[in-house]
């Protein structure tokens, strides 16, 4: 598989580690370091390690899971990197999943008003999604991502041998962004994942995913327009993932199984407004309800989750903003719902 060019860096697939330590070496940093959490470093770092075994480098770790993507862990980051002496010319190599991507780019973008990073993603969902398009972030508040800047990496690595480490659960958390990129961009992937299903994912599917996604985020890399359509399911799916986090102490929602519960209701929403055929409407749901289990939600915890909503980077004026579907692979952006239109859409979701 041949590396993909984004916007001035690449993504690489082929032998990518090697191609790490060639980064490395023809970059000529005069710090490196790397940002693991405590599972990357027993079940990554020793793959990465025996590849940079001639580099010099420094280890920072964070703690695991998204309550932890929040200020308080970057400034541990940036202290270690105080410490460890990182100037301008150093870099930070983010090997984890999603949530670590997403701080480590923004602890790099921010410190010391920006050191490069590149991402190493270890999950699936990181690999498709979190680590390629420049988006870093941590949240505040239970509000996912509201902090956090517009900086592309300096390169991407994507090595799926990773993915041998995951459970099944979190390989059916990422494979919700490929189902994602099919519905919104490419009726012929989300075709092929009805009948795959997560555990049947194959180098090429994951490929075409991360193609999708960086043909968008070319075509408008800070988000005005059609980027917009990534955020398809996530409106109402962040919501329910913030709320999980926060009363599912035991075992709350993975991102993709919350961003599932987003597409169903959503595709709804894409339906009521008379965007979305009603066999289109079904075809969605049953493909979704296949993969996914249900969520019990309660309707005590819709004023919840709307006030979570409110507070979305995306909506205008004082307008709850979502990407809606016209078709199966086609999406629309910049479409405004009203309280009872999303509250219907929850309904319809506890109906099934």
């Amino acid at each position: 598989m041949k590396p993909i060019k984004s916007i001035d860096y690449t993504i690489f697939f082929k032998n990518s580690l090697q191609q790490l330590s060639t980064f490395l070496s023809e970059s000529k940093y005069s710090k490196v370091f790397i940002l693991v959490d405590s599972n990357t470093e027993i079940h990554c770092l020793p793959i990465v390690h025996e590849i940079l075994k001639d580099t010099e480098y420094d280890l920072i770790e964070v703690t695991p899971g998204e309550e932890n993507k929040n200020i308080d862990f970057c400034i541990g980051i940036w202290r270690m990197l105080l410490d460890f002496g990182a100037d301008r010319n150093s870099v930070l190599i983010n090997l984890g999943g999603g949530v670590l991507t997403d701080m480590g780019g923004f602890a790099a973008s921010t410190f010391k008003r920006g050191i490069d990073f590149v991402q190493v993603p270890t999950t699936l969902l990181s690999q498709v999604d979190a680590s390629v398009g420049g988006k870093t972030g941590i949240d505040m508040d239970n509000v996912k991502n509201i902090i956090g800047t517009f900086t592309q990496p300096k390169a991407v690595f994507i090595n799926t041998g990773f993915l041998s480490t995951l459970d099944k659960r979190e390989i059916r958390s990422g494979f919700a962004e490929i189902i994602k990129h099919g519905l919104i961009y490419d009726a012929l992937l989300f075709e092929k994942l009805k009948t795959l299903g997560p555990e049947r994912l194959t180098d090429d599917i994951i490929y075409r995913s991360i193609e999708i996604k960086n043909e968008v985020v070319i075509a408008d890399p800070f988000e005005k327009g059609l980027r917009k359509i990534l955020n398809f399911g996530h409106t109402i799916g962040h919501a329910v993932e913030s709320y999980s986090l926060t009363h599912d102490k035991k075992m709350p929602l993975l991102h993709g199984e919350a961003i599932a519960i987003g597409f169903i209701c959503e595709a709804y929403l894409s339906f009521k407004k008379n965007f979305f055929s009603k066999s289109d409407l079904k075809e969605t749901v049953e493909a979704i309800r296949t993969v996914y289990p249900t969520y019990h939600l309660k309707k005590e915890s819709y004023p919840a989750l709307l006030k979570i909503m409110k507070n979305d980077k995306k909506n205008n004026a004082g307008q709850i903003n979502f990407s809606l579907l016209s078709e199966i692979g086609n999406c629309g952006f910049d479409k405004f719902c009203s309280e009872e239109e999303i509250f219907e859409s929850l309904d319809y979701y506890c109906s099934l």
